[in-house]
């Protein structure tokens, strides 16, 4: 199995959640989007839309982070899982995950994503539209949240997944989420999860290793 990947990306990283919590192995193929390597010729060959991710499982390939997911699920999910599967197999829990799959489709990926490239990334997008979407996004998930741990059903689902990334990086869209205390409690409950994997911000960890490094120099 092959993931074309980006560590910075939201998309990128729902999908090395679930393969780390199904337990699946990977090698990851790095895509810097932001130095437009998503945009050649060789790369459209793998996804027409120039969009990562992209993964590759044998013979099959498939693009969308949100119906890579549902692959995953389906194909790898342990259907016995002891709180429930991580996509319902009956027409109405499928169709609730579905849902919320949406809602990061659409208000948090245009939402909360695209605030967060415009401002890290310098992309041109109205950063205030942008936000506005976003906090739409949040108010439906912090209604949702109250009194339930998790989107869908008794235990963290595709749905979760699927959201998960950009609400947590909600400040660096400059949205802040202290009004969202349920979402506060969800996210608090979502990195308690078996297998969880924090997003590595490479910048960060040279500039922690930077300080290790002049630490142990000033020790010496």
């Amino acid at each position: 199995m092959r993931l074309y990947d980006y560590e910075l990306s939201g998309n990128c990283y729902k999908i090395r959640l679930l393969l780390a919590m199904l337990g699946l192995h990977c090698e990851r193929v790095r895509v810097d989007s932001s130095r437009g390597e998503t945009q050649t010729e060789a790369f459209r060959q793998l996804n027409p839309r120039g969009q990562i991710p992209v993964l590759l499982d044998g013979d099959l390939r498939l693009w969308d982070s949100q119906a890579i997911l549902v692959y995953l699920a389906r194909r790898y999910g342990d259907p016995e899982r002891a709180c429930g599967p991580w996509l319902p197999a009956d027409p109405f829990g499928e169709a609730e995950v579905m849902q919320w799959l949406a809602v990061a489709e659409n208000e948090l990926l245009f939402g909360l994503a695209r605030a967060r490239s415009a401002l890290r990334f310098r992309r041109p997008f109205d950063l205030a539209q942008c936000q506005a979407e976003g906090k739409t996004g949040l108010a439906a998930l912090e209604d949702r949240l109250a009194g339930r741990e998790w989107l869908v059903g008794d235990c963290a689902t595709i749905a979760d997944i699927a959201c998960y990334p950009y609400v947590y990086l909600a400040p660096e869209s400059g949205v802040s989420l202290e009004p969202y205390p349920n979402i506060r409690a969800w996210l608090a409950r979502f990195a308690q999860l078996p297998d969880y994997q924090v997003m590595v911000d490479p910048a960060a960890e040279r500039a922690a290793e930077l300080a290790r490094t002049e630490a142990a120099n000033e020790r010496d």
